[in-house]
């Protein structure tokens, strides 16, 4: 069971994902303006950065959208460039930025094939011990250049050390560009926290399989992937990408999704993605899936990732990444379609269902509290 988010005090025996290395797209940094918010020898190292690809066929879904799953893998891509890019900025020990958490992110427009996606990634807060990298995807259709916003998140990194990958590194300081910032970024680096703590009770969770389940039930859709991990998956230092495990867990939440709907579904929103070891080159993960809460037109499917090291005795299969995976229903013709109603069974799916619900009350108050005109 991991730890949360390192403190300004304590470290963390190790966490983690990373990607480093950006196949098929181009990373620039932002305008010179952006550096000039570091100081010392990081003033040179941008503090925010682009990157653009544009969308192939093979990034599709069934309905010929861009796949959630490869939003996201992009993502984390441009976090773990420019939090890696920082924490090496200063005369030190080299490091490599890990993949820790990503906060909820909405999926607030499809992206097609043929559009330009437009990835923009800045460091917002830095703790002892961590990275705050706040991320705003666009989608550019280069024929008529209309820009949408498609996506916004948060991640967090910490830097561990090239030496020794179970050794978290201090992280250079950011000089913040107004009052007040570093106490907003203060206050959402201690929620992460809490709420990285409280996911840490469903670490001994599995989904077991069940025999000639109904219609409905939380065992009639739930679904498992195992994966092989090979040298494709991982970074050079011979651990897990963040973004490929986080495309894993969308492919597995789709096809729960499918299977409980029979529609088309698309990836509405996802909770936080926590992340609580690292995945190495040569252990076989399971990636499993199961619908946890229903509402009219969404439903909430939590997707567990554990990891078996099968060369190495000495470890024992272990809880590697969790998070919750919200979709919806759509016809043909892209409407928003009802969910059949998820028929919980036993005690623990009828308290999976209930926190279920609350977790989709809490956010539709705050939804409809941003939409509401201030006093």
């Amino acid at each position: 069971m991991a730890p949360p988010l390192p403190s300004p005090s304590t470290a963390p025996p190790g966490l983690i994902h990373s990607a480093l290395g950006l196949p098929d797209t181009c990373a620039l940094p932002q305008a010179p303006a952006a550096a000039a918010t570091m100081s010392g020898p990081a003033a040179e190292t941008p503090s925010a950065i682009q990157i653009c690809r544009i969308m192939r066929p093979d990034d599709a879904n069934v309905a010929g959208n861009v796949h959630g799953g490869t939003i996201l893998k992009m993502i984390e891509e441009a976090g773990a460039i420019i939090s890696t890019r920082h924490c090496n900025s200063q005369n030190g020990e080299c490091c490599v930025a890990a993949l820790a958490q990503v906060e909820r992110t909405d999926f607030l427009s499809p992206m097609c094939i043929g559009e330009v996606a437009h990835v923009s990634a800045e460091i917002t807060y830095t703790s002892k011990h961590s990275v705050e990298v706040q991320v705003h995807v666009m989608s550019e259709n280069i024929l008529t250049g209309t820009k949408k916003l498609t996506n916004k998140a948060t991640l967090w990194y910490v830097p561990l050390s090239l030496k020794n990958v179970d050794k978290v590194l201090e992280v250079p300081p950011v000089v913040y560009s107004r009052q007040g910032q570093e106490e907003e970024g203060r206050k959402r680096y201690e929620a992460q926290k809490l709420e990285r703590m409280e996911t840490t009770w469903r670490n001994g969770d599995i989904v077991q399989p069940v025999l000639n389940p109904e219609p409905n039930t939380v065992s009639y859709s739930q679904s498992s992937l195992i994966h092989l991990v090979g040298p494709s998956d991982c970074t050079l230092h011979g651990f897990v990408h963040g973004g490929v495990t986080m495309k894993l867990m969308d492919e597995v939440a789709g096809i729960v999704a499918a299977r409980h709907c029979k529609t088309n579904i698309v990836t509405a929103s996802v909770d936080a993605i926590n992340f609580y070891d690292k995945i190495r080159k040569g252990c076989v993960i399971t990636i499993s899936g199961r619908v946890t809460f229903t509402s009219n037109k969404s439903m909430e499917i939590e997707v567990l990732v554990d990891s078996d090291p099968v060369v190495d005795n000495s470890q024992k299969r272990y809880r590697a990444a969790s998070a919750f995976f919200t979709y919806v229903s759509l016809s043909q013709e892209g409407k928003s379609l009802p969910v059949p109603q998820l028929v919980p069974e036993t005690e623990d799916e009828k308290k999976r269902f209930e926190e279920g619900k609350g977790r989709y009350l809490q956010m539709k108050a705050k939804r409809q509290g941003q939409v509401e005109p201030q006093p």
